[in-house]
């Protein structure tokens, strides 16, 4: 895309660490992205915490900031809008009308959404409804999605076991709407154990990535890996090389990480990692 690639992110906001927009903008500002960063809330820390104090904004607070932005006349610029974790089922149907928006500015702009709901071992953490909405709404609206494997079963109503499974719900939910789907997270029957595999497809084909597997919890991991692969993409509208540069850069960081024994993403001590990442990975077409 010629000029800088200008990204609309809506998304929470945390004061101290990195979860949404706080995991995002940075990395993306670092890989030389323009970031308008909206934000749903604007907390002290993340919910992993006991505790967590600041704001919910409600769904018309959002519309206000994106409403005053496309009276700058600036929306057309906006090559694309990133979304996660949304709240509320209110705060989803908003971020639809805003995505409706901002297409009918630029008819280029695509929309990525993390549909942040749930994971393995802890289930659905999100509101009652959320689910649903992800499903019966949101799906259709997406260019790209980029569920972990848990969430690809749940929006799919499958079971995948397998890797073959799994592209096979990767392209089942490709029916529905978005047109590229990164699985991250996937676990299969048969693989290392000490590793982890991110899938991703679209109508050329499916790559998988394994890296090895880091033995700990990374709240804003997820958040960082979508960002990273929505950057990726606009750049080179390569599914190999994007999800080959997901994995690079998401597991230099996470090394980094703990290697410095930190409980949140060590963004700015690893930054030259997402620029410049330590560990590389080769893409493997599986289909």
């Amino acid at each position: 895309m010629a000029g800088v690639t200008t990204i609309l992110s809506i998304q929470s906001s945390v004061a101290y660490g990195h979860v949404g927009n706080s995991a995002a903008t940075f990395p993306l500002m670092r890989l030389g992205c323009e970031v308008w960063p909206v934000i749903t809330v604007h907390f002290s820390n993340n919910t992993s915490y006991p505790s967590k104090k600041g704001p919910l904004l409600r769904p018309e607070d959002v519309r206000d900031v994106v409403d005053g932005i496309d009276e700058l006349g600036v929306l057309p610029r906006v090559d694309a809008v990133l979304t996660g974790y949304q709240g509320a089922p209110a705060m989803g149907a908003e971020i639809l009308r805003i995505v409706e928006l901002v297409k009918q500015r630029n008819t280029e702009a695509i929309y990525c959404c993390d549909p942040v709901m749930g994971d393995v071992g802890r289930g659905m953490y999100v509101l009652p409804g959320i689910p649903e909405f992800i499903r019966d709404h949101v799906v259709a609206s997406a260019d790209i999605m980029t569920p972990n494997h848990y969430e690809l079963n749940f929006l799919t109503g499958r079971e995948a076991t397998t890797l073959e499974e799994v592209v096979d719900a990767a392209h089942a939910l490709r029916a529905q709407g978005p047109d590229v789907v990164l699985v991250t997270s996937v676990v299969v029957e048969g693989a290392d154990p000490d590793s982890v595999t991110m899938v991703a497809v679209n109508g050329e084909g499916a790559w998988a990535v394994t890296t090895p597997l880091l033995e700990r919890t990374f709240t804003g991991s997820g958040d960082l890996t979508s960002s990273m692969f929505l950057a990726a993409w606009l750049e080179t509208g390569s599914l190999e090389a994007s999800v080959t540069r997901t994995a690079d850069i998401v597991y230099s960081v996470l090394e980094h990480t703990t290697g410095l024994d930190q409980r949140e993403l060590a963004l700015v001590a690893a930054q030259d990692d997402l620029v410049s990442p330590r560990f590389h990975f080769e893409a493997t077409r599986v289909r």
